[in-house]
């Protein structure tokens, strides 16, 4: 609506309801046009009646001969277009009534609202183009995480999907040791990025404290929301042999021998061993440089916790980060 503003009802910043107001603008312009179009209804009204009268009347006489039959058509045609000018004239009042309805800006969806860009006694116009921008409103519960997914791990979730176990996005904020939060995905693009080989997809977030905001770069990895038994070593026992990744262990003669091993995601600042140990291989953590295959060492045990700030270390061995990608209001 263009006019001017007379009413601002909310405070910079503030988190709003749907259909809250937020802004009036000076209806008296909108309620004259509306009384102009309701006195339009009426007049179209008057001549309907009085079209329908005439046809009567003629349609009585004509039995006594002593009117034509072409004077009733013409009332006929007369009575209709009379009543097609009533149904515009009632369009007309609805439309000027919206007009008033909107004079009183109201939120279309709830969440944090920005700053006022406009005053009391601004003027303020409508269009797509050229119209007022009054303010902004975030919807932030839920929140929309949105990131881009490589190829190799959308084949994975989207076999995981068919066999009934969604992923579940987990993400973790600049600032946090842990992924705590959460989030559900509900869509996944239709196609992948020529050249980057990945696809973009979306999480939704519970944010009811509306902690998250939109911008916010964050890490995120997919898990399948279920626990796993997997075997643990320090990051900095497994060593990088071309293409492959190996840990070094020691045999009950003290030999050292190399195994390939698939690798998880860090958990509580350990590294998830996915296939290559078993539970009775002795992994060397310590000295790892110093030590090669076929070497004999004489080898101390020694003891490895999980440090949960380093990680969540209750947390099952999942997929490795997939992403990092910004969280976007979800209206």
């Amino acid at each position: 609506m263009s006019g001017q503003i007379t009413g601002i009802h909310f405070r910079d910043g503030d988190v709003v309801r749907a259909g809250q107001l937020l802004f009036t603008i000076d209806p008296r312009p909108y309620s004259a046009a509306l009384a102009e179009a309701q006195a339009g209804v009426a007049t179209a009204s008057s001549d309907l009646a009085l079209a329908q009268a005439d046809l009567g009347r003629a349609q009585r006489l004509l039995d006594e001969g002593a009117v034509s039959r072409s004077d009733v058509d013409r009332l006929t045609a007369r009575v209709r277009a009379t009543r097609a000018a009533l149904a515009a004239a009632q369009a007309r009042v609805r439309a000027r009534a919206l007009d008033v309805e909107f004079t009183r800006v109201r939120a279309p969806i709830g969440g944090r609202i920005s700053d006022r860009r406009i005053d009391g006694g601004n003027l303020v116009s409508a269009g797509d183009a050229s119209g007022t921008l009054l303010t902004t409103i975030n919807a932030l519960d839920p929140i929309y995480f949105t990131f881009d997914v490589p190829e190799s791990l959308y084949l994975k979730t989207s076999r995981a999907t068919r066999a009934g176990t969604a992923p579940t996005a987990e993400i973790r904020l600049q600032d946090e040791a842990g992924y705590q939060w959460r989030g559900k995905l509900d869509f996944t693009d239709n196609g992948l990025t020529q050249g980057s080989g990945t696809i973009r997809a979306r999480a939704v977030v519970a944010n009811p404290t509306y902690f998250l905001t939109p911008g916010l770069f964050g890490n995120m990895r997919l898990g399948d929301g279920g626990t796993v038994n997997a075997l643990l070593v320090p990051d900095a026992a497994i060593r990088t042999d071309q293409a492959r990744k190996i840990v070094l262990t020691v045999g009950k003669d003290g030999t050292v021998a190399a195994k390939p091993v698939e690798t998880g995601p860090l958990v509580g600042g350990l590294r998830a061993i996915r296939s290559g140990l078993s539970k009775t291989d002795r992994v060397i953590v310590q000295g790892v440089q110093f030590a090669m295959p076929g070497a004999k060492v004489n080898a101390k045990p020694t003891r490895i916790t999980v440090d949960p700030a380093a990680g969540q270390g209750a947390a099952p061995a999942q997929a490795p980060a997939a992403s990092q990608a910004t969280f976007a209001s979800a209206n």
